[in-house]
Parts: structure tokens; C-alpha cells; sequence
């Protein structure tokens, strides 16, 4: 990306690609890009590279699984296997002065966060409370970054009533990606306004849902390709707002076809990661 040529825009995200910037792809011998909007930005501006493909963020593979201490600490909460979802808010902007010393308070980023972190997030308040009074599930409140245990008591857990918290679990501290990952695979799902925890629960059959901004960039389409574009919710277009619920809600109850439905999304990523490595290998002679 360079701040010089031809903007494109799309689902609220704005690129610019120059001359060099194109001259990079245009040499390689072949491009894999993460989401087909990317890879439709390429097209666009006439790249010529010999293969131009859509390929999977690697975190679809992720095969760290903390399994042990992932069980130990779901008994200690009180959270069955199966028997609950998990839920990540995050702000518009990350507040990296919280959990980096090294970086200075953003006034402007702390004031654009509180502007859009209700519209944001009150959407998935009202599916973890719908979640609650209209099923037998528990919720868990987890995070994706070392940020967002704040975000989700303050947005979600202390806004929860009464009759719904006791069946609200809030992980007040930060885990690594085999602990994640081992709780993610223990749950019915997973919905909130991350993109990589939604992956590894894909990659391991697990159902998730994405709330995206623009942001975040085009990650979030990534969806779209590998077959999950009604489980992609755009919160620039208020659509969590009136669709994040009922589907929270399908996914819980039947949970056969929305496993069926992650699973059949695993086999698209897992096929694409295939091909790039067959197209590498084929470069490399092996």
C-alpha cells in the first residue's frame, strides 16, 4: 500500500495501490490473497502475475490445543462441554496504550471508541441475553486480545440484569492460542467482533460468526469465500442489530447442521491451503 495511484474501494475500505506496489505482485510467480476482495483489488488495477488466487489465512491450520489445562479451567468455571458459546467484543480502534507502556494515550482514537463501541457491541449483549432466557447455554465472555477482558465486562458482563449473569462467565485474564484454542473446541460456537478466533474455531468444525467494521480491512469477506456469508454480519450497516440474534440462536439450536456448515467451510479452507502449497512445492521442484 502506498499513498500514491488509483484508490479502490470497497465494503467501506479504501486501498491504494501504486505503480511499485503492483510491480511486487506482477513479479512474483504467483499471489495468494487472503479475501477475494483483495484479490478483486489486484485484478482491478491489471495485475499480471501467472497466478492470482484466494488462500486462506494460515490460521485455519492452527493445531495448537492446549487440551489438559482447557478442561481444568472449564470444571473450575462451571462450563460443559457443549453446553456453552463464546463471545468477543472489541473496539473500533485497539487502546494499545492499555497493555503497551511504550505507546502513548490517543485521545482521538479513545474518543472514536466510546462514540462507536455501543453500537458495536450492544448487539452482542442482546444475543448473550437472549442466549441465556431462551436456551439452556451458558455464555462465555473471552478474549482475543490482551485489551478486551476490560471491553467485555464493561460493555457486556456489567450491563448483563440480574437474572442473566449467573449464567455469564467473564475470563478477566488473557490466555495463549493452545488454551483459546482448547476452550473454542469444547463450545457450541462462537460470535463477537473478532476475525482470528472465528478462524480457529472454523478450522477445527466449530461454529462462528462474524461481526465486521471496516476497520478491521476486507479480512472479514473472507467468509464470503469460503461459504460462511450468512454468518458475516456488517455492523457499518446495522445488521447485527436486527440478524446477530436469530442466528446465535439457529446455530444453538440445531447444532448438527451449523457443525455440518463449519465443517463443510473447514473443507473449502482446508482444499485452498492445499493448493498453495501444491503451487509452492511446484515452484520449488518438490
Amino acid at each position: 500500500k502506498q499513498k500514491t495511484g488509483k484508490p479502490y474501494g470497497v465494503g467501506g475500505v479504501t486501498w491504494t495501490y501504486s505503480a511499485n506496489g503492483l510491480k511486487v505482485i506482477d513479479d512474483a510467480r504467483f499471489t495468494f490473497f487472503r479475501d477475494s476482495v483483495s484479490l478483486g483489488v489486484a485484478r482491478e488495477h491489471g495485475a499480471t502475475c501467472p497466478v492470482l488466487e484466494f488462500g486462506p489465512d494460515a490460521t485455519f491450520a492452527c493445531d495448537l490445543v492446549a487440551d489438559a489445562p482447557a478442561e481444568a479451567w472449564l470444571k473450575e468455571v462451571g462450563l460443559e462441554e457443549g453446553k456453552f458459546v463464546c463471545c468477543i467484543a472489541r473496539l473500533r480502534k485497539t487502546p494499545y496504550w492499555e497493555v503497551k507502556p511504550e505507546r502513548k494515550f490517543d485521545p482521538e482514537t479513545q474518543a472514536y471508541n466510546d462514540k462507536m463501541k455501543e453500537h458495536d457491541i450492544a448487539p452482542l449483549r442482546e444475543a448473550v441475553i437472549a442466549v441465556v432466557r431462551q436456551t439452556p447455554m451458558k455464555v462465555l465472555l473471552c478474549p482475543e486480545d490482551a485489551t478486551q477482558m476490560k471491553v467485555n465486562k464493561e460493555m457486556i458482563y456489567d450491563k448483563l440484569p440480574d437474572d442473566v449473569k449467573p449464567r455469564v462467565v467473564w475470563r478477566k485474564d488473557y490466555w495463549l492460542t493452545d488454551f483459546a484454542q482448547g476452550v473454542y473446541n469444547r463450545s457450541a460456537g462462537l460470535f463477537g467482533n473478532e476475525q482470528h478466533s472465528p478462524i480457529m474455531c472454523i478450522g477445527h468444525g466449530i461454529p462462528a460468526v462474524v461481526c465486521r467494521f471496516r476497520e478491521q480491512t476486507s479480512k472479514g469477506f473472507m467468509w464470503k469465500d469460503v461459504g460462511l456469508e450468512d454468518w458475516l454480519l456488517d455492523h457499518d450497516h446495522d445488521e447485527p442489530a436486527q440478524r446477530l440474534t436469530p442466528i446465535v440462536l439457529s446455530i444453538i439450536n440445531d447444532p448438527a447442521a451449523a457443525r455440518a456448515r463449519a465443517l463443510k467451510a473447514k473443507a473449502v479452507a482446508d482444499a485452498r491451503m492445499k493448493r498453495m502449497m501444491d503451487v509452492l512445492r511446484g515452484e520449488l521442484g518438490i
